[in-house]
């Protein structure tokens, strides 16, 4: 009777210690899966915010494919001689089409800003010739007065809620400050530009 007593002890033991081992091995597991995911959490770089790509995209400048240079004397009804900036004579068809391309007309040593376009019968051809010395000089509307001058500078009334402060041709448009313009046509005393508000005039003032 002890001995059978025993041998029912001795496997209730056996049984709490198996039980105890693999409580053990459960809470070890547990522990260590809890190690190793602090640790991926912790060695995570952080991601860069989205906001910061977009500044930069919207800060990048716009390349600006014009030509500069000073009108040949070679240049004729539908040609223009072209004497860049970096010393090279180019030859362009102009005028090709009913419309002129030409904005303020051509002397000789005027300074001029071109786009180029596609080619015709092998001759590339200009696609708008704006003429940078009419240009220049002062202009005046019924709400606005302003002066381009060499450098790309703009001397307008100080008075006005948004002065005019600088100039410059990017793309064959007309920039003024933070306004950007078609030229639309350019005489000796009359400038039109044209956005989507519509068409600006401008007389020359002597």
């Amino acid at each position: 009777m002890n001995y059978g007593m025993k041998l029912k002890n001795k496997r209730i033991m056996k049984k709490r210690t198996n039980g105890l081992k693999l409580m053990f091995t459960i809470s070890w597991l547990f522990v260590l899966g809890y190690c190793l995911l602090f640790t991926a959490c912790k060695d995570k770089a952080p991601q860069d915010s989205p906001v910061a790509d977009s500044l930069a995209i919207d800060t990048v400048a716009v390349v600006d494919t014009t030509l500069y240079g000073r009108c040949g004397e070679g240049t004729a009804m539908h040609t223009l001689e072209l004497i860049t900036d970096e010393g090279d004579t180019l030859c362009f068809g102009i005028n090709n089409d009913t419309i002129s391309c030409v904005r303020g007309g051509l002397g000789a040593g005027d300074r001029l800003a071109v786009i180029v376009g596609s080619e015709y019968e092998g001759e590339p051809q200009a696609k708008l010739v704006v003429n940078l010395t009419t240009l220049l000089g002062k202009w005046t509307a019924l709400d606005k007065n302003f002066e381009l001058q060499e450098g790309g500078v703009v001397v307008s009334n100080v008075t006005e809620p948004k002065p005019l402060t600088e100039w410059k041709i990017c793309n064959g448009h007309l920039v003024l400050s933070a306004d950007t313009f078609d030229i639309y046509e350019l005489g000796a005393d009359s400038l039109y530009l044209e956005n989507a508000n519509g068409i600006y005039t401008y007389k020359r003032m002597r």
